[in-house]
């Protein structure tokens, strides 16, 4: 188990409510205020010209020589790939996560609140894959998902992923891309299709981070020494082949590059480092708190440049 100082710790900084009361209340609220994406987008609207992708600050290749070479065009089309390929990978995951939280509610009794939300979170992670895909398909974008060797083990952690580490690396892709959805939402620069579906996303997701946040609270504490240390590690892996992944390659091609000349300059501009540890402090922040975070496990989020 972890020490009593630390389970001490945490209790008076987390001090999370009992199961079903959080429960009952993310179902009420999931009555309240799930959205319907056929009906909130307005998916016969033609898309706007001259408005981007995402904000082009938070495109992998601003302030990069790269970036002095495209015209504006380029640069806006760009931004359409990129979040393309972030909504991709996020709907790759999002399928992950709905074999992981099916297998999670099938040990619970289902007449309990904390098992009948598991299920809901499914429902709306289904009409968000169906809304991701297609606002990439409205965008006129390839399918940016993961494939090769990541695609195959992101198939089998789907059927053995689980505890802390699954609502960690969870917490950990709905926060990253969470965080700049909320900016694109208020950015009237940005496609209004694209800022649509952050708002949808946006409102539904506050729902699972409060659900996954509370499980990871009451389940750390639990854990010995020994699997703290191993579910810190497959959290860390996880997590950062996850964000790593969020802008494919792939998508320089878009704007007449090689995929490897795009990724090195991404790789080594220090705006798109930035972008990536400001999606990831406060999710990064909460796990450490937890005791998700730390020990030898910490180098792996140091080499992705996440802390």
């Amino acid at each position: 188990m972890v020490s009593a100082d630390e389970g001490e710790t945490m209790a008076r900084t987390l001090a999370p409510a009992a199961r079903e009361q959080i429960a009952t209340r993310l179902l009420a609220s999931s009555a309240r205020h799930t959205l319907d994406p056929n009906v909130e987008i307005d998916w016969d609207a033609p898309l706007v010209e001259g408005r981007w992708g995402m904000p082009p600050e938070r495109t992998s290749l601003w302030g990069t020589e790269l970036w002095e070479t495209l015209d504006e065009a380029q640069r806006i089309r760009l931004s359409e790939h990129e979040v393309a390929s972030m909504l991709s990978v996020g709907l790759w995951f999002e399928l992950i996560l709905m074999q992981m939280l099916t297998r999670y509610a099938y040990d619970f009794d289902l007449r309990e609140g904390h098992a009948q939300y598991a299920l809901t979170e499914v429902g709306d992670e289904t009409r968000h894959s169906v809304m991701f895909a297609r606002a990439v398909a409205a965008l006129g974008t390839p399918d940016y998902r993961p494939h090769g060797p990541l695609h195959r083990l992101g198939g089998l952690y789907g059927h053995i992923g689980a505890g802390a580490s699954m609502f960690a690396s969870v917490l950990v892709a709905e926060e990253a891309t969470d965080r700049l959805q909320r900016e694109a939402l208020h950015d009237e620069r940005v496609q209004p299709l694209l800022r649509a579906v952050s708002r949808v996303h946006v409102v539904e997701e506050a729902r699972h981070v409060r659900f996954a946040r509370e499980e990871l609270a009451r389940l750390v504490p639990t854990l010995s020494r020994a699997a703290l240390e191993r579910e810190r590690w497959l959290t860390a892996l996880v997590s950062c082949e996850v964000v790593n992944a969020l802008v494919q390659a792939r998508v320089y091609r878009a704007v007449g590059l090689s995929g490897r000349v795009g990724r090195t300059a991404a790789l080594a501009n220090p705006h798109h480092a930035a972008t990536k540890r400001y999606m990831t402090e406060k999710v990064l922040g909460f796990l450490r708190e937890v005791g998700m975070v730390g020990g030898a496990s910490e180098v792996v989020w140091r080499r992705a440049g996440l802390v």
